[in-house]
């Protein structure tokens, strides 16, 4: 739905009057559609081991509880550590961490089913999902189901349809039932922290399983903000210590728009592997586990918290240039942001990327005053090398917005892209040829890094 059309110019007017005519809550409903449901869960234990069921989750602590707890965590931070120079408790069982060309050849035979962003799939389309034996949705591989009707006739995974529930949910009921999850997100969180809950990341099972990989994933919560009291749940790949070296990197994702980290863990995996770095993915304020509201300052909330993160606990003698930021789609905003602010970064990849919001919706600029993530603007201000990569048949972000910020980047930053032939928005990695590549020119990129 076009935002110049009467039906969502009445919406829009609709939401502007409803939250005070407040820019950030109508470029929020524009721009932000977390998968309902996620596609994974954070499984929570408690201080001591044992699991916690949600279903039957305690109360607030009192003040005595809280001292004992304080105690405990006092004991369990010690023994727990995501400093990445000294993590010893992985096995490597296998000989061979990073050749992906042969690890992935269970891919030789798949099919992925890939679906636009907040779009629902035709007729065919639907009866391939449930028909084929492996599919990916919002730009994570899905195994399918054993019996199609425990998923549904208008699933597909997660993914979050925007014209169905313009339908059914104006845009301002939606950001109001947003807010109010992300506020009782937020508080489940701050109990959370204050008990010493550890985290178990599960993936949806109907997910594709992720290649094997030999360090340790991690998942954690970071936080909270300063102002929004928000925790971001992030998913951590760390590589074995004895496979670290000076020149080791740390990817930090930001993925696209109607996915999470759970759909994203397959590909997590396969850059941890193949590219020989640690990878930490986030979900965005509103997504996932995370706790807040999806808004533009949200996102960049976000990142400064993994990148704070990041630089604190993984990477040697907290050397930003060891970082490399990676902005997918939507992800592109905060990525392009953080890195015009963070002179000492290591490197900037743009995947299917956009010169700014309001430009994908409509290149009118009489909405221009709602316009969000000015990437065209803020790429200049970079001073770290760029990689973009863009599908030529990319019809939600056409490949003219990769191009102009190609064109952008200052020429002495400036890095070969891959402008990727035959492909969209969310397929250029599908296929075993086009993700061996995709991970060669990475590999590349990095390496030209050091």
């Amino acid at each position: 739905m076009c935002p110049c059309c009467p039906q969502a110019v009445t919406a829009l007017f609709c939401l502007l009057a409803r939250s005070g005519f407040s820019k950030a809550s109508v470029a929020g409903a524009l721009m932000f559609f977390p998968p309902e449901p996620s596609l994974y869960t954070f499984k929570r234990y408690d201080s001591d081991g044992n699991p916690i069921d949600d279903d039957d989750d305690e109360s607030v602590p009192d003040e005595t509880d809280d001292k004992k707890t304080k105690n405990k965590n006092k004991n369990s931070n010690k023994s727990k550590s995501y400093d990445l120079c000294d993590n010893n408790d992985a096995v490597d069982n296998s000989g061979n961490d990073v050749n992906v060309s042969t690890d992935l050849g269970n891919l030789e035979e798949a099919e992925f089913q890939s679906t636009r962003t907040g779009k629902k799939p035709d007729a065919h389309k639907k009866s391939s999902i449930k028909n084929s034996s492996s599919k990916n949705s919002a730009n994570g591989p899905v195994a399918a189901a054993s019996n199609s009707s425990d998923i549904g006739d208008n699933s597909d995974y997660g993914q979050y349809y925007e014209e169905d529930h313009i339908q059914d949910m104006n845009l301002a009921e939606r950001a109001a039932q947003l807010r109010k999850r992300g506020l009782v997100r937020n508080k489940k969180d701050a109990r959370d922290a204050k008990r010493g809950v550890t985290y178990k990341f599960i993936p949806d099972a109907r997910l594709m399983a992720p290649p094997a990989f030999t360090g340790t994933i991690d998942a954690i919560k970071i936080g909270p903000d300063s102002k929004t009291d928000t925790y971001v749940a992030a998913v951590v790949y760390r590589l074995r210590s004895a496979r670290q070296s000076d020149t080791t990197k740390t990817l930090i994702y930001s993925h696209g728009n109607a996915t999470d980290i759970g759909a994203m863990n397959f590909m997590q995996a396969v850059l941890a592997k193949g590219l020989h770095a640690n990878v930490i993915m986030y979900d965005y304020s509103g997504y996932g586990a995370s706790g807040g509201e999806p808004m533009e300052a949200n996102t960049y909330r976000d990142i400064k918290l993994v990148y704070d993160f990041v630089r604190n606990h993984m990477v040697r003698d907290r050397d930003e240039s060891k970082i490399v930021l990676y902005g997918q789609s939507v992800g592109s905003g905060p990525s392009c942001y953080l890195c015009a602010k963070k002179p000492n970064v290591g490197g900037l990849v743009l995947h299917s990327p956009f010169m700014s919001g309001m430009r994908v919706l409509t290149p009118s600029r009489l909405l221009g005053c709602l316009d969000v993530f000015p990437n065209i603007d803020r790429i200049k201000d970079v001073e770290c090398p760029v990689m973009i990569i863009h599908g030529e048949l990319d019809e939600e972000v056409p490949i003219t917005h990769g191009r102009a910020l190609h064109d952008a980047v200052p020429k002495d930053l400036r890095r070969a892209p891959w402008w990727v032939p035959g492909r969209g928005h969310n397929d250029l990695t599908d296929g075993r040829a086009n993700l061996i590549e995709y991970v060669e020119r990475l590999s590349r990129f990095m390496e030209g890094l050091n």
